[in-house]
């Protein structure tokens, strides 16, 4: 027995000792399937590019039901809008937080499909949506004149990725009394943006609770501030 132990250690060292070490690099082109449900209104007719509102939902409206992720959104309020707009609203999936690329690649579509004006695309989003929001005007801050997040939890990649926000028309709006996702989260994102983006704006509701939405949509300012910013005056 002890001779085998010997035998079988010999391999084993044998076998570790003829290891070798790879440097190397993947390199190669991956398909990965988006879907994502969605509604789109957009007024019939229109002779001209118009504006797009991006809302996205709270974890609340996740599923397969379109109607509900209206809800708390600026679809309650479409008439506070004083010009011809499309507003479109994805679904995220039950369980799931939104996936901040598949929003970016239906965006995307959407400004190539319809008469959408690519230099006045608006993003906006509350609780979850307001995270997703933040997370992909982040990524992608070329595509968007100008946002909106309402009651947003925050991550620590968004305050190192801080610089990625500071050309932008940016709006942070919170509830002085949330409880779901606490205000210092805007706080301690407004903190590390402010000296980079001196611009950007953070507003506490100080008697809401976690529905901000409501003080927020329902004021037509929100609406006349996002419509004023092209793209193209951001670069000037």
């Amino acid at each position: 027995m002890k001779l085998k132990n010997i035998i079988l250690l010999l391999l084993a060292f044998s076998s570790f000792a003829a290891a070798q070490e790879i440097k190397a690099e993947f390199n190669k082109e991956v398909k990965i399937q988006k879907k994502l449900a969605y509604i789109l209104d957009i007024p019939k007719d229109i002779k001209s590019k118009i504006p797009l509102i991006v809302f996205l939902h709270g974890s609340g409206e996740r599923g397969n039901d379109l109607e509900i992720v209206k809800a708390h959104s600026p679809f309650t309020y479409k008439n506070l809008i004083k010009e011809p707009v499309a507003i479109l609203a994805p679904q995220c999936p039950a369980n799931t937080w939104w996936d901040t690329d598949a929003v970016y690649f239906l965006i995307k579509e959407i400004s190539e499909k319809y008469k959408i004006d690519k230099d006045r695309i608006y993003l906006t989003g509350l609780s979850m949506g307001g995270w997703g929001t933040l997370k992909l005007a982040g990524e992608h801050p070329e595509m968007f004149a100008a946002v909106a997040s309402v009651c947003a939890p925050t991550d620590r990649v968004m305050w190192a990725n801080i610089h990625n926000y500071k050309d932008m028309n940016l709006k942070i709006f919170h509830g002085g009394m949330d409880d779901v996702v606490l205000p210092e989260n805007a706080f301690n994102f407004y903190q590390k943006l402010h000296p980079v983006n001196p611009k950007a704006e953070l507003t506490i509701f100080p008697n809401d609770n976690h529905n901000s939405w409501d003080s927020t949509y329902s004021d037509p300012k929100l609406y006349e501030w996002m419509l004023s910013f092209k793209k193209e005056s951001i670069k000037k």
